[in-house]
């Protein structure tokens, strides 16, 4: 009897982990690019921009066949209710930065690890280890610090804002079902038409027209946006959602690293502290799954 080991799947899971950290790299750039041309144009006209220049990119690189891939696929309805979710998600979170400060915003917003963590158990049947706990609360209490929220009641911005982070983690969830059935690229063709065809009728009403400058802003937001898609979808192929959940949190870090370097926001000594947090929590998941045993079986 020999023994045939099974490929090793820690090196999956540490890729998934790498992919998403990657991605939540190029969300922070993506925003960045954002807040800088949201002063020209409208949230619309950025939204159908960015999700134009991800079509046209995808389609140059699978051309035909991807275009009959996606109207064939499997997966059309449950890619859109993912991409209206992350629409309700991006509608509720402005409308309630309105009224409440960014750090208010950014600390209850970043329920949405904790709450993909449980929606993980209950829709996936994902097994969370008490490390995977340790660390999505140690991230959640980084961000906590860093931000250094004002006692806040049950108001209906706080509301909204607890609605985002459920819809966006709910998304995720679901995209870590879809990313298994489906081409990533015929993934990201299904969402950024939903978005394109959404965005599209409220802009014609906005429309403002770009000189040089704000037609390649305007791109480059969807150039950013789309490898970030790129590697989110994959990141979710290779890692449960529970064990890549607490490196959304890293997000929050590139976002002060960028408003230093573009704004000259110098951060607080609390960022600092958060920061550290953050930096362990996602230090903490990817050693556990080092030290993983691999599993085996036996021919």
């Amino acid at each position: 009897m020999a023994t045939i080991f099974v490929k090793d799947p820690r090196a999956r899971v540490l890729g998934g982990i790498a992919l998403t950290s990657l991605a939540y790299l190029l969300f922070s750039f993506h925003d960045a690019v954002i807040k800088l041309i949201v002063v020209s144009f409208s949230v619309w006209q950025i939204l159908f921009f960015r999700s134009l220049t991800i079509l046209v990119g995808c389609v140059i690189f699978g051309g035909g066949t991807l275009l009959r891939e996606t109207l064939s696929s499997r997966v059309i309805r449950p890619m859109f209710l993912r991409s209206f979710l992350i629409l309700s998600a991006w509608l509720a979170y402005y409308t309630a930065a309105k009224d409440l400060q960014l750090a208010e915003l950014t600390t209850i917003y970043f329920a949405a690890p904790v709450i993909v963590t449980v929606l993980a158990i209950a829709m996936l049947g994902e097994k969370v280890s008490l490390v995977q706990w340790v660390a999505v609360l140690t991230g959640f209490v980084g961000v906590f610090i860093a931000c250094d929220p004002a006692n806040l009641g049950l108001s209906l911005p706080v509301l909204l804002v607890l609605f985002a982070a459920f819809a966006w983690g709910l998304s995720v969830v679901l995209l870590r079902k879809i990313a298994l059935r489906e081409k990533t690229t015929v993934q990201m063709m299904l969402n950024n038409v939903f978005f394109l065809v959404t965005a599209g009728i409220p802009m014609a009403f906005v429309w403002q027209s770009p000189d040089l400058t704000g037609a390649l802003m305007l791109a480059g937001a969807g150039v950013i946006g789309g490898g970030a898609q790129f590697c989110l979808f994959e990141g979710m192929k290779r890692a449960p959602a529970s064990v890549i959940a607490p490196f959304e949190y890293t997000s929050l870090v590139w976002a002060f690293v960028l408003g230093y370097l573009i704004w000259g926001d110098v951060p607080r000594d609390e960022v600092f502290v958060g920061a550290a947090l953050i930096f362990a929590a996602g230090v903490l998941i990817i050693v556990s799954q080092h030290l993983r045993p691999a599993p085996q079986t036996a021919d």
